[in-house]
Formats: structure tokens, C-alpha cells, sequence
């Protein structure tokens, strides 16, 4: 019998004898992809932050893999989420700016991780901010998504706009509750949502609008921090202990289930923060979102799966968040056909140590006007802000990019430049030109404009 054949025997098996977790849970793994939004590298516990406690994020590295060279292949929000979902560049298709998803969407030619798995026999949810289509064929339920609850775009977190309960209705629905604050209730849908559906392998996305702007807490988030004397930083804190406290309810249900253990769980930022208009921390590392400096595009990332996975591990060497979907498609039994071209890779024998090489030698990135190379330990990079000129790094000896090599090896720049060139020369052109931000018109009153909506 195939496997995917059998796995569906075994989940029918399971419902009909009425077992709690279900015998399919020994044949395929769930999948938690929790994606925060515009948080620096250098936020979080495990990631050396002290100034702002989030023990049961931080859980998830205490139990997991910390990744030290976790990437992003965009440095914004919409470009981000396209590549995570797919497992491809986004630039291969198009999807380069925000303005893709305001315009009309991901592409339809493109397939998701939620609709692949659905075919494996998985029930799937997606909880948050979409930010990939806002017409209705774009929306999360015409992409592989059983149940949608959150917004399609950027929103505030009181009275968020464009809000779907896919439950009451797929249209747009206003949300007049004024205690309803998006980051605590999309941590008590999922719970629901897990208790519903245990019984069955299940896909959970939860990409939370934290601590994506405006900024805004409830007040007894901001209470905790009345030390802070620094408005928008107290905020920025108030708004990341709900955010923690949401995973902590997430990831609570799931050991509730019995489920820990049979659960593959990704944590990743969307992009580097922000720092002049949220206060969030990029570290040592230079520039911000938007920019292909390694603050707009490294990130927060580790990944938990208890069990198969050595607990407590750093991992140096580079991934990035294109290698979800291979290493999903891989734990749940689905062969990966060439003719998908993905381009990330299954990280599980590079996590687990069967494969001792970098699960990466090359990594892209094409953003606008800017675009990097990473080879080994090398890049070659044109940002915003820069000289103009690209610009080589050793990352190994400076990951602050503070000294330009590209006089002192020329011949380097020369072999990074055509690696790129070939590269970029399979990419497509972008599906929508770049929206022009508004810098007259500030998040909230606590914010300068922001550059990049």
C-alpha cells in the first residue's frame, strides 16, 4: 500500500476506534509555523536580549535548535510570506514588494505548503496576518487553508481591519469588542483550534501582526513595564509579553494533547525590525527592515520537534525560512518532485547530523534596487544607504559588515557578482512596481512615519 494511502487508512483507523491523539499521529507529525513580525534579531531571551522576558518563546530554542544564521529571502513582510509558504524565491515569481498582495496576490500558478499537505491527508488552519491577497481567489481558503481567522493586511491591533472568521462568513467582517486585541485572540483561537482538531495530522500557520506598527498594548501588558521610561520601547514591551504569553497557550495545549513530541514547531521572524519607528533591536547587525544589510534580512529562528531534534543545540551554519516547506513535506511522508523546484531544503539531516555540510553554500537576495549574495561566508551586497557599489564582507570575521573588502579582493567580487548575475538572470519581474510610502502620515502618535508600510 503507498504511504500516503496508508496514512489515510491509519487516520480512518483512528477516528473509528476513537482514540484521543489518533494512530495517525505516530505516522505523520503535525506542523506549527509561528512567523512574528518586524522583530530584530536581537530581540528575545535566546537571543540575548534580557530587557523583556519571553520564557515560553524561548522555550522553544531551550528545547529545540537555535539557528545563529537563521535568514529571511525578503526583507519585508508580503515577499517573506510568499517564500515561506511556497518553499521558492519569491522574486522567481514575482512576488518582490507588499504592493504584489494590494494589487492582486500570491500567484495562482504557485502552490502552498498548506495545499500539498492537505493532500496528504492533513486538516489545516491559518491564524493572523495573510498579507498575501486580499480578492477573494488570493484569500487563505482558496489556498489550502480548511479555516482562516485573522486579517489579510497590516492592521491595528484594536479594531483590526479586514478581519475574517472564516466560521461566520468569508467576507470581510467588522469587529466593534473593544477589549478584542489581536495577538490575544489569535492565541485562543488556535487553542481552539488545536482541541477541535487533534485527532487528525494537522498544519497550524500562526503569523501573528506583532510587533509590526502601531504599536499598541492592553493596559495591564503596559502596567508590567512602568519602568520603562521610554514610551514606545514600554509599549514595543507590553506588546511582545502578549505575544509570548499567546505561543505559551499554544504551546501548552499542545503538551495537553499529548502531542509535543509528535509536533514539528518553526519560530521565525518576517523580517529584521524597524528600529526607528518600534525600538526594535537588530544587535550588532547593520541596517534594518527594507534594506539587504544582514539587519533586514537575518532574523530570530529556531525550531522545536522533541525527540528527533537534539534539545539545546546551536546550529551555525546558514538556513533560511524557504526550507520550511521541504523539511514539512519531508517529515510528513511527501515526496518532493523536481518539477516543484523549491529552493529551500529539508533541514531534519542537517539538524539531527547525518549531514555534516552546510544545508546552504549560496543564498540570494533581490529587493528593488538592492540585492546580496551570500557564498560561504562571503556577500556581496548593494543596499540601500551603501555606497552604491557592491560591497564585500566576511561575515565569519564581521558581522557587523563594517569593513568593505571589495579593493582588497577584487577577484572575489568578480566570482560573487557572476554567481549573482546567473541567479537573478531566472528571476522574474516584478508582478507590481514598488508602492511609494506615505511619510506624511505616522502609525500612531507614539511613531515617526514609517518608510516602509
Amino acid at each position: 500500500m503507498a504511504g500516503k494511502q496508508l496514512a489515510r487508512w491509519l487516520g480512518v483507523a483512528g477516528l473509528v476506534l476513537g482514540g484521543t491523539i489518533g494512530i495517525l499521529d505516530a505516522a505523520q507529525p503535525n506542523f506549527l509555523v509561528i512567523l512574528v513580525d518586524d522583530v530584530g534579531w536581537g530581540e528575545f531571551g535566546f537571543q540575548g536580549a534580557r530587557d523583556i522576558p519571553t520564557p515560553h518563546i524561548d522555550s522553544l530554542a531551550a528545547n529545540g535548535v537555535r539557528f545563529t544564521q537563521g535568514y529571511v529571502s525578503g526583507p519585508y513582510c508580503s515577499p517573506t510570506r510568499a517564500g515561506l509558504l511556497t518553499g521558492r524565491y519569491q522574486t522567481r515569481f514575482g512576488h518582490e514588494f507588499n504592493s504584489v498582495a494590494n494589487v492582486s496576490g500570491l500567484p495562482l500558478s504557485e502552490r502552498t505548503l498548506a495545499e500539498r499537505l492537505k493532500e496528504a491527508g492533513y486538516v489545516t488552519c491559518a491564524i493572523g496576518k495573510w498579507h498575501l491577497g486580499r480578492n477573494e481567489p488570493y484569500r487563505p481558503m482558496r489556498r489550502g487553508f480548511d479555516e482562516f481567522y485573522g486579517t489579510l493586511a497590516n492592521t491595528p491591533f484594536f479594531h483590526p481591519t479586514q478581519f475574517i472568521d472564516s466560521r461566520v462568513s468569508p467576507d470581510i467582517q467588522q469587529i466593534a469588542d473593544d477589549t478584542f486585541y489581536t495577538t490575544e485572540a489569535y492565541g485562543k483561537r488556535a487553542v481552539e483550534w488545536l482541541e477541535k482538531n487533534h485527532h487528525r495530522p494537522w498544519f497550524l500557520y500562526l503569523p501573528f501582526n506583532a510587533q509590526h506598527a502601531p504599536l499598541q498594548a492592553p493596559q495591564r501588558y503596559l502596567d508590567r513595564f512602568a519602568h520603562i521610561g521610554d514610551e514606545r520601547r514600554r509599549t514595543f514591551a507590553a506588546m511582545m509579553a502578549a505575544l509570548d504569553e499567546a505561543v505559551g497557550q499554544v504551546l501548552e495545549k499542545i503538551r495537553q494533547l499529548g502531542q509535543e513530541e509528535n509536533t514539528l514547531i518553526f519560530f521565525v521572524s518576517d523580517n529584521g525590525g524597524p528600529t526607528r519607528q518600534t525600538t526594535s533591536s537588530n544587535g550588532p547587525l547593520r541596517g534594518f527592515k527594507a534594506t539587504t544589510w544582514e539587519g533586514g534580512i537575518r532574523v530570530p529562528f529556531c525550531v522545536q520537534w522533541k525527540g528527533k531534534y537534539p534539545a539545546g543545540t546551536v546550529y551555525e551554519h546558514p538556513v533560511i525560512q524557504l526550507d520550511i516547506v521541504p523539511t514539512c513535506l519531508a517529515a510528513a511522508g511527501v515526496k518532493i518532485e523536481p518539477e516543484w523546484k523549491l529552493d529551500g531544503v529539508d533541514l531534519t539531516p542537517y539538524l539531527t547530523g547525518q549531514n555534516r555540510e552546510r544545508p546552504h553554500q549560496t543564498l540570494y537576495w533581490r529587493f528593488g534596487n538592492q540585492w546580496a549574495i551570500r557564498h560561504g561566508d562571503w556577500k556581496l551586497v548593494v543596499a540601500n544607504g551603501g555606497s552604491g557599489q557592491p560591497e564585500l564582507y566576511n561575515l565569519a570575521e564581521d558581522i557587523a559588515e563594517s569593513q568593505n573588502l571589495a579593493e582588497r579582493y577584487p577577484e572575489r567580487v568578480t566570482e560573487l557578482k557572476r554567481l549573482y548575475d546567473a541567479w537573478n538572470a531566472e528571476q522574474a519581474e516584478p508582478l507590481a512596481p514598488r508602492e511609494r510610502p506615505n511619510r506624511n502620515r505616522a502609525q500612531n502618535r507614539n511613531q515617526q512615519p514609517n518608510p516602509n508600510p
